[in-house]
């Protein structure tokens, strides 16, 4: 199969796409928005990019914020490095852009594992991080400190798969594991669409892209028992409270809705959860226009607490 050039995800739409340097990487953002005016910050999942905040980027941006889609390590047009696709790694490629982009803070916005890094990057970087927002992305520490309801079998199968060496890989550029993961994990038959399924796919193509991805979710999984694992854990135990939303699908595959409201009542200050009934873990792509009035309506109340 033939690969495909970064460039080509680089969509037109109501958005500038730019380049810039953080961390001893070039990294890709799509932005819209007055350039004066609050950041907000996006971060995809696996095995997403930029383009999976397509329908928010333009919402954000009308109800006054600077709004940008970044390509997170590895993916879509930014840099692709052997190495770094651990968390605190990908939190300081945030903070990194933040600054590159001219601003002192962002409201930072995660979706499923972009999710991950942003609680990591309010924990790592407090001063970079003004607000948190999290779609599909339960605390890190609650899966530890408490039982979590499991994923279904076919999600959990999935998850499992990826661990492996190679196999993965081959699957995401040539077989169904892009298929498997949006269905699977998504958990609503046919969403997010053939558009956005097919875009994801090609964008897993562009060298490197499969292995970087996957590279997270090796580190998520594989960390817990080790010193990184450890020393990632006492920094989010340590992290001072922020205001934080938390969005979730309760057809979640990856994640069940059932065992994600926050535990780490140290970790949010305030604290609103909202539960999305007719959508899973992609919620950018599965409930676009609730994600986008959620996020509005939340960063009003941001604007309304800030000094």
């Amino acid at each position: 199969m033939t690969s495909v050039d970064s460039a080509s995800l680089l969509i037109e739409g109501p958005w500038q796409h730019r380049f810039v340097t953080a961390n001893g990487a070039r990294f890709h953002v799509a932005t819209a928005g007055d350039q004066d005016a609050p950041l907000v910050l996006l971060l995809h999942g696996v095995p997403q990019l930029w383009w999976a905040w397509r329908h928010q980027l333009p919402v954000l941006a009308a109800a006054g914020y600077r709004v940008a889609a970044m390509d997170l390590r590895g993916t879509g047009g930014s840099d692709k490095p052997p190495q770094g696709y651990d968390v605190p790694t990908l939190a300081a490629d945030v903070a990194g852009v933040v600054r590159s982009l001219g601003a002192g803070s962002a409201v930072v916005v995660g979706s499923g594992t972009g999710g991950d890094v942003a609680w990591a990057t309010a924990a790592y970087h407090p001063q970079v991080v003004r607000a948190l927002g999290v779609l599909g992305a339960p605390h890190p520490l609650d899966a530890l400190a408490v039982p979590r309801t499991p994923p279904g079998p076919a999600a959990a199968a999935v998850l499992a798969f990826a661990q492996l060496p190679s196999l993965p890989e081959r699957s995401m550029v040539r077989g169904d594991l892009v298929d498997r993961m949006l269905t699977h994990w998504g958990g609503v038959p046919g969403l997010p669409g053939r558009e956005a399924t097919a875009t994801y796919r090609r964008a897993v193509r562009v060298p490197f892209a499969a292995h970087s991805q996957l590279e997270l979710l090796r580190w998520l999984v594989r960390s817990t028992p080790r010193p990184d694992g450890r020393r990632y854990r006492a920094v989010l135990r340590a992290a001072r409270p922020v205001p934080v939303l938390q969005v979730h699908g309760l057809r979640d595959g990856l994640r069940p809705a059932s065992s994600a409201a926050l535990r780490s009542t140290t970790a949010a200050r305030p604290y609103r959860l909202e539960l999305v009934h007719a959508a899973g873990h992609y919620l950018t792509d599965q409930a676009p226009g609730l994600v986008g009035e959620l996020l509005v309506d939340w960063l009003t109340e941001v604007d309304a607490v800030s000094p």
